[in-house]
């Protein structure tokens, strides 16, 4: 037969946040579909460097990658954090009942 413990109630802060991975996740991609509409956008074909090298389309998605990636991560982190500052204000104090049940033999 089961017998309920004493109660212990406690008082807890609840508080949402959100999930930084998926914003990380998020912003990648958004850097990845830039660097995908930026590669085709301009075509590197008719303009060359100073040096008188061409590229092609593999290397320059390349290269956006390495850079468009990363800012898109750093967005997506920003909005993160400043979806997290305005969900602290929304902070609220609960009840938490805890009931231990003693199983005893």
């Amino acid at each position: 037969m089961t017998d309920p413990a004493p109660e212990h109630i406690e008082t807890a802060r609840l508080r949402r946040s959100p999930r930084y991975g998926a914003f990380l996740a998020a912003g990648a991609a958004l850097g990845l579909l830039v660097a995908l509409v930026l590669t085709f956008a301009f075509d590197g074909t008719s303009t060359t460097s100073d040096a008188g090298v061409t590229y092609s389309t593999g290397q320059v998605f390349g290269f956006l990658i390495l850079v468009c990636i990363p800012i898109g991560m750093a967005i997506g982190i920003t909005v993160a954090l400043i979806l997290d500052r305005r969900l602290s204000r929304r902070t609220r104090d609960v009840l938490i009942d805890h009931q231990h049940l003693l199983d005893e033999e």
